[in-house]
């Protein structure tokens, strides 16, 4: 069963929007908060990029990747602000077709966890750049099955491969990054392969941009971009590239 904050809940249905302009001012005050010594709930952690990558193939245009990180608000947003992503959708990873509704998910019953499909240009981005985001800033990938304030196995750190490449320059990073001790504890984040995918809801799509005034937001979510921002500026762009904008996205199976 789910575990939530008293404090910082997470909303089930949506509020107002306020769209990406008040994010940006919102972003901007995360950031100025961190640089007064303010500090987010999952502080990111400055890492080495990965030692291998997966080769880009000549033409390749696009490809995509699914990372799972705790609530999926936070990590869509994280890669939304990413340079070289095309689109990010949130949605319900490693489970039944029949279960991947928030409500069942939510039970913590259904091996589904909270996913993003990512779809990147690799000639702008490499697997091994988002890996680092993801380890980096999109969550605390030494927690099991939780992320704060978020708790059960629906919230655990996972990446579902695609293919042989993706597995490899994975497992390869995750035993490098424990090898450099860069965090104060292993990496917890499960590897499994990819078998569908399925979009959540409307109302969870692009979530971080339309309500930046959520107290769960600001506080968890909020930072993570200012982070990106921060240890990236080179990946980093103001504008994110929004589900609502992406014709037939609802529809992406991610293979």
């Amino acid at each position: 069963m789910t575990s939530k904050s008293n404090d910082f809940s997470r909303p089930v249905r949506p509020l107002i929007g306020k769209g990406a302009s008040l994010l940006a001012g919102s972003v901007a005050v995360a950031a100025f908060a961190y640089s007064m010594g303010g500090a987010s709930a999952e502080n990111a952690v400055q890492i080495p990029p990965p030692a291998i990558d997966v080769p880009v193939k000549t033409g390749d245009a696009q490809d995509t990747a699914v990372f799972a990180g705790g609530c999926f608000w936070g990590v869509q947003a994280v890669f939304q602000h990413t340079r070289g992503v095309l689109n990010a959708v949130s949605g319900y990873a490693g489970g039944k077709k029949e279960t991947a509704d928030y409500s069942s998910v939510s039970t913590g019953n259904t091996g589904h966890a909270e996913s993003v499909l990512v779809t990147y240009d690799p000639r702008q981005i490499s697997y091994g750049k988002l890996l680092q985001i993801y380890f980096s800033v999109a969550h605390d990938p030494t927690q099991l099955n939780k992320q704060f304030p978020d708790s059960g196995t629906q919230y655990r750190s996972a990446i579902f491969y695609k293919n042989a490449d993706q597995k490899r320059v994975a497992e390869q990073y995750i035993r490098q990054l424990d090898a450099a001790h860069v965090y104060h504890d292993k990496i917890v984040t499960q590897l499994a392969p990819f078998t569908a995918y399925y979009p959540a809801e409307d109302y969870h799509q692009d979530y971080a941009t339309l309500h930046p005034e959520s107290g769960y937001i600001a506080r968890f979510d909020l930072p993570k971009i200012a982070d990106l921002k921060r240890l990236y500026p080179e990946q980093y762009r103001e504008t994110p590239v929004l589900v609502a904008s992406q014709h037939g996205a609802r529809a992406s199976s991610g293979k």
